[in-house]
């Protein structure tokens, strides 16, 4: 056992109560005598424990003469702190939140009830248990965190209602493993996102939120981590983020293609599709193939380094994908566009190189042009998944690396 899991069995903690702290002089004695009360009126063996990021305001005393324990985490961010308390964290179970008194620790059983129930994950639901006027702007609460949350349950299919409540409680072991890194407010996200992709159980409980009790601003920063956590929710789901918009924009771009191939199109009496609409078709085709092989290659990626787990779609592109097959299929599409290019060059050489009257080869050329970009863009695309591959492959050269010198000394 390492030192963190010796001391915990030997203290048997069923709880850590957990909370994040920097500058929080003016609630943290509160925040503290609330979480403690909890647990002795509950029975439970547990611990108040205080991740303090740099506080300069007295904090870290006010936490020790008040019964907690203090661990500091020298690394900034929310994120940073909660790793590091998670880390310390002595308990069978940890329930974190924010120590500004808008939450409360004196309300804890139903999350407790749900960790003892066998539940990995329990999540507070603010907008279900109550929010108090003035414990969350307006922005936040009819925008921001919805709109957030609505992202999150639709790229991973999670039923969680509130992504982002500071109050939740969690097996401790079980997130330990899930090797958490982001140390911004985005921590929230990840949390929640990284449980449901390794399939652990989560679950949701209804929580109040009141208006903090400190005379100073939230660390807060709405648009700044607004996009951190948008962002995090964009790179660890490569469907929605490439193949999804790529995917229709190749499709559309298509029909448009197919349809204006030989002419224009007529729709209502003032309205025709011509040689404009083509290019811009063209133009989305090249996109759209563009998405799409980037939303191959970063699956791949996520794949073969373990970002994201293995399904069965990413299975086979796992298998299918290699950067000498994506080499060749830009190889026969470069062919194609250089078979249209040249045969409009051809037509025009055959008018003596003077006015080109046909309509025809304009959409030619422009067709011609597009392959030969799409079938550029694939073949440095497969040299950049050549060079991603190059970090794994040296890691499993280095894993098989000893016995294979045990072989070769043998033999020699």
């Amino acid at each position: 056992m390492n030192a963190f899991t010796a001391v915990r069995a030997a203290e048997g903690l069923e709880l850590t109560i957990l909370m994040p702290c920097l500058n929080e002089a003016e609630t943290l004695a509160i925040c503290i005598g609330k979480a403690k009360s909890f647990l002795d009126r509950a029975g439970i063996a547990g611990e108040v424990l205080i991740a303090d990021n740099g506080s300069s305001d007295g904090s870290q005393q006010i936490a020790s003469e008040n019964g907690a324990r203090v661990v500091p985490v020298t690394n900034r961010g929310y994120g940073a702190a909660l790793l590091g308390g998670i880390a310390a964290a002595r308990g069978r179970y940890i329930i974190m939140g924010d120590a500004d008194d808008s939450y409360d620790f004196g309300a804890l059983e139903a999350f407790v009830s749900r960790l003892r129930g066998g539940a990995d994950l329990v999540m507070g639901n603010r907008f279900k248990g109550g929010i108090e006027p003035g414990a969350m702007p307006p922005l936040h609460r009819h925008l921001g965190n919805p709109m957030l949350s609505f992202i999150g349950r639709l790229f991973f299919r999670i039923k969680t209602g509130d992504f982002h409540c500071g109050l939740r409680g969690f097996n401790a072991d079980r997130i330990r493993k899930l090797d958490l890194q982001t140390s911004g407010m985005e921590f929230a996200s990840e949390m929640v996102v990284r449980s449901a992709l390794a399939g652990l159980r989560i679950e949701e409980v209804p929580t109040t939120l009141k208006p903090d009790g400190r005379s100073r601003p939230p660390h807060l920063r709405t648009w700044r981590d607004g996009w951190r956590h948008l962002k995090f929710l964009l790179v660890h789901n490569p469907r929605w983020m490439f193949f999804i918009p790529g995917t229709a924009l190749l499709g559309f771009g298509a029909l448009l293609v197919t349809l204006l191939m030989l002419g224009p199109l007529q729709v209502v009496d003032n309205l025709s599709l011509d040689i404009n609409t083509f290019v811009a078709a063209c133009f989305m085709v090249v996109v759209g193939v563009q998405l799409i092989t980037f939303g191959a290659i970063s699956r791949y990626y996520a794949e073969i380094t373990g970002i994201l787990p293995p399904n069965r779609r990413s299975d086979w592109l796992t298998r299918t994908l290699s950067t000498d097959r994506l080499a060749g299929n830009a190889g026969i599409c470069f062919a194609g566009g250089a078979l249209f290019f040249g045969y409009a060059v051809w037509r025009w050489a055959s008018l003596g190189f003077g006015p080109l009257e046909d309509p025809e080869i304009p959409r030619v050329v422009v067709l011609g042009l597009s392959l030969i970009v799409i079938s550029l863009q694939a073949f440095f695309s497969a040299f950049l998944l050549g060079v991603l591959e190059i970090p794994v492959k040296r890691l499993q050269a280095a894993s098989a690396g000893p016995a294979d010198g045990v072989r070769v000394r043998q033999d020699a």
